[in-house]
């Protein structure tokens, strides 16, 4: 049995957990459970309390939760949050927008924007997204492929760290959803990559064995050393 309250991490005052299934507070709806390739199982749902079309997403690996957060209707990263570092990131500005309706509409869509975590650290992200036009089906779900490179800057303008892959989106469910992604530390010629496949295997429903587990199944046997960015939509 997992012994870990979310209060902090989702923002709600009560523990969300029973067993070995995570229990969404009053007010919220849980749509879908996705097992992951990386062993990582998220819960993806929706509260009433928060602004129209926003989603949460909190992500479990085999030691628990490894990290909560909150997009808007646009995919902004509006709140991030990882108990790894026991901090919460969230949206201060937006210079360029993320902007999910331009993406689907022309292809690609850039941002830009900056977070503040609850330790003062200010980090600026720059990137771009953009539809590779290949559409795929898992598990009875269609996605579109996508390509995406970001950058992050410290409050002073120094490189942290840089994050280039393939993703994949629901269009109906206005969300991104993980591929293979590269993350690299700030330095031009440093050594320090790492690649890793988040790429969805199993998209379960309400009603159907498995939903909201928190248990991962997949690609739990290999052991990898993580370099993690500090927030995610």
């Amino acid at each position: 049995m997992h012994k870990i309250t979310l209060a902090l991490a989702l923002g709600f005052p009560a523990p969300l957990l029973a067993q070995d299934v995570l229990s969404v507070p009053e007010g919220c709806t849980a749509e879908v459970t996705v097992q992951q390739k990386d062993c990582t199982v998220s819960h993806h749902f929706t509260c009433e309390a928060d602004e129209e079309g926003s989603r949460r997403r909190a992500d479990f690996d085999l030691d628990g939760l490894t990290y909560a957060g909150l997009i808007d209707s646009e995919t902004q990263w509006v709140e991030s949050y990882r108990p790894f570092s026991n901090t919460t990131d969230r949206l201060v500005q937006s210079k360029d927008p993320a902007s999910f309706t331009n993406l689907v509409a022309e292809g690609e869509d850039s941002f830009d924007f900056t977070t503040e975590s609850t330790n003062g650290t200010v980090t600026r992200y720059i990137g771009s997204d953009q539809l590779t036009g290949e559409t795929v089906e898992i598990d009875n779900v269609v996605l579109d492929r996508t390509e995406y490179e970001v950058r992050a800057f410290s409050e002073t303008g120094e490189l942290l760290w840089k994050s280039a892959g393939r993703e994949f989106i629901q269009q109906d469910w206005r969300t991104f959803l993980g591929g293979v992604s590269t993350v690299s530390s700030g330095e031009e010629d440093s050594d320090i990559e790492v690649t890793e496949d988040s790429s969805p295997v199993d998209f379960i429903f309400p009603g159907e064995p498995g939903f909201l587990s928190l248990t991962p199944i997949h690609g739990c046997a290999v052991q990898s050393i993580s370099f993690v960015p500090e927030s995610g939509r």
